[in-house]
């Protein structure tokens, strides 16, 4: 193609992005409190569609599936995974539920639909314009580890009431919820609690 083709394609594109920030922006402008309407999820799915690399959706998982790498995931996921997309894969926590988009619920369709190679391919490189980190490599974690995620990702729609509460002993805590496990362990060992001295010092 000549330099005037080239130029055309340019102006082309630029018209399009244009068009889509007037379109997507227009209502809500810049705004992560909005949800995203019909158009821009069906965008979002086309993009990522089209931004695989030939060969990711027919790859398969080379990890053996045991109980024990069920469980190594269950716990990489409550440690790494939860604070975005909630021990049962709904989404439904602060951080999940305030991004734009907000993080989907994978035990629904949309996800579980993906093939293992698409997991595999989303937890090592993320998803551009969202809140979905690259993982792979220097990101956090070795491709096995990524594997092993995508087995978890499949058993979401089945987590019983009690591997949550496994998960819920995993999940990173806030140095406030340190601070009242702290004070909980010093109240059941009878020690004074920071409040106790607090209460003492005044009198």
């Amino acid at each position: 193609m000549n330099k005037a083709g080239w130029f055309a394609v340019g102006v082309l594109a630029t018209l399009v992005v244009f068009l889509l920030v007037v379109l997507l922006g227009g209502a809500h402008g810049f705004s992560a409190r909005a949800k995203p309407s019909g158009f821009e999820t069906w965008l979002a799915g086309l993009a990522r569609g089209a931004a695989l690399p030939t060969g990711v959706r027919t790859q398969r998982n080379p990890v053996k599936l045991t109980p024990e790498v069920l469980n190594e995931a269950r716990a990489h996921w409550a440690d790494h995974c939860a604070i975005c997309h909630a021990n049962d894969g709904s989404g439904d926590v602060p951080m999940g539920r305030n991004m734009y988009p907000p993080a989907p619920d994978m035990r629904k369709a949309e996800t579980q639909q993906m093939t293992d190679g698409e997991l595999f391919y989303i937890i090592q490189n993320g998803v551009r314009l969202t809140g979905m980190p690259a993982w792979g490599g220097s990101g956090g974690h070795d491709e096995e580890d990524s594997w092993k995620l995508v087995y978890f990702i499949r058993h979401l729609p089945r987590v019983t009431v009690d591997e949550k509460a496994e998960m819920e002993k995993l999940n990173p805590k806030s140095p406030e919820e340190l601070k009242e496990e702290q004070e909980e362990e010093k109240f059941l060992k009878g020690e004074d609690t920071d409040a106790q001295q607090t209460e003492h010092h005044h009198h």
